[in-house]
């Protein structure tokens, strides 16, 4: 895989039978702390996750049914190397896409939280979007990134789901004391429209775990597929608990109004927020290396037979970093990059090649529970994938980047304290067009 010490035990096949495998209870063997590392580790990854238990057990079900250790190695023995140089695409752009949004986040939220320092210029270069975006990588996602051992950054994980917390409290908190004066939105109950397939594009982005999952089941002890799904159950219920909890919460306050990044839509003058932001800020930067390590394994896989020197570990790491800063440097508008990652990488690493691997491999009956879910997830992988792409290119997310919401200004004054002239208001809602009664 790339990193010593940490391959997955495949359960040898001249000893045990697939079948047998897959269906045995095992005991846990020896010491468990690395179980609490890998349930973080996911949790942090796949935050606002839907069901997708199912699929990621059924990833490593795959796994030990061909005797394999890496995503890219159970897709090479199922469909050859046509299909081994697609998922390594794949599994690296998509992470590698995911970077560039923390980036992006990273930048656009504690911007926010250095304004508020009091006597601080907002104008100020040394707090503007693209110095923190440096800032942060060469202070913190750089040298996190440098970790060798996945498992390492457990603790890590654990003190980003706890700041994640920390955040869903205050966003429920301003459902109560914002929401009531921010108008509704016409149409805001109506529950689905013909462009939700875009939804499931972005929600896709934030489902997945599935590109570094094998590196989470490699740092178990004695890893089992029956630990494994254990683990997922526990992670992924935690991750849907806090990703409804969000998701409703934010909705209910800013109905159609709600921007891809959620802080985009608080005020800047809202303290409270402001300690939300720095605390989200934090969870991304906690987030990056996990990101990072899945696209350095596939260039380690790809061209070096899956082992990195510690000279070239460092090098690639660096390049890696290096380039998805610049590109960051260039992007402003998040939700486009969330929509083409989650339909064009997202999709096919979630739905459809679990299933298909799956399919081809297992010799269980078509009646099986396994085989039948798998039938269901490949085409609408396929349907999410095709129309989401289209509908991304053709209706895109409208950007408010950087800019205060109309119901941040004076005309509202129950809401903020900031003093603006008439001008610059008029001048705000004409960017924004947005019109409160439409």
């Amino acid at each position: 895989m790339g990193y010593q010490g940490q391959r997955p035990v495949v359960p040898p096949q001249s000893h045990i039978d697939d079948r047998e495998t897959l269906v045995s209870e095992h005991k846990d063997k020896g010491k468990t702390c690395r179980q609490s590392a890998a349930v973080f580790n996911v949790v942090n990854s796949i935050i606002g996750s839907g069901i997708i238990d199912f699929s990621l057990v059924l990833l490593i079900k795959g796994g030990a049914l061909s005797g394999t250790d890496t995503y890219q190695s159970l897709v090479n023995k199922t469909f050859g190397f046509p299909g081994y140089l697609l998922l390594s695409v794949l599994q690296f752009l998509y992470p590698f896409i995911a970077m560039i949004s923390y980036n992006i986040i990273t930048g656009d939220t504690l911007s926010k939280v250095f304004q508020r320092i009091p006597g601080v210029d907002p104008e100020n270069l040394l707090i503007g979007h693209h110095f923190i975006i440096v800032l942060s990588t060469v202070a913190f996602t750089l040298p996190l990134s440098l970790y060798r051992d996945i498992a390492k950054l457990g603790k890590i994980s654990l003190i980003s789901t706890v700041l994640t917390t920390l955040i869903l409290g205050i966003v429920m908190a301003r459902v109560v004391s914002l929401g009531p004066h921010i108008p509704k939105t016409e149409d805001a109950w109506i529950f689905a429209k013909p462009n939700a397939i875009q939804a499931v594009g972005v929600m896709s982005f934030a489902f997945i775990c599935h590109h570094n999952c094998f590196l989470v089941y490699g740092s178990l002890e004695e890893p089992t597929v029956a630990k494994w799904s254990r683990i997922i159950h526990v992670s992924t219920l935690i991750s849907v608990f806090i990703s409804i909890l969000f998701a409703t919460c934010g909705y209910l306050t800013f109905t159609g109004y709600t921007q891809g990044d959620l802080f985009e839509n608080y005020c800047r003058n809202d303290d409270l927020v402001t300690f939300g932001r720095f605390c989200y800020g934090v969870t991304v930067i906690l987030t990056y290396p996990i990101e990072c390590f899945v696209t350095r394994e596939v260039i380690a896989n790809v061209f070096f037979g899956g082992t990195l020197s510690s000279v070239l570990h460092i090098i690639i790491t660096v390049a890696i970093i290096t380039v998805a800063t610049l590109v960051s440097l260039l992007i402003d508008c998040l939700g486009i990059v969330l929509e083409l990652n989650g339909v064009l990488c997202a999709a096919p690493l979630i739905f459809i090649i679990p299933s298909a691997c799956y399919l081809k491999l297992s010799e269980e009956p078509r009646t099986h529970s396994d085989k039948i879910m798998s039938c269901v997830m490949l085409p609408i992988g396929a349907v999410v994938m095709a129309v989401g792409f289209v509908m991304a290119v053709t209706n895109p997310q409208d950007c408010t980047h950087g800019q205060e919401m109309f119901y941040c200004f004076p005309d509202n004054f129950s809401l903020t304290n900031i003093s603006i002239s008439h001008f610059q208001v008029t001048t705000q809602l004409s960017i924004l067009n947005v019109s409160i009664f439409q």
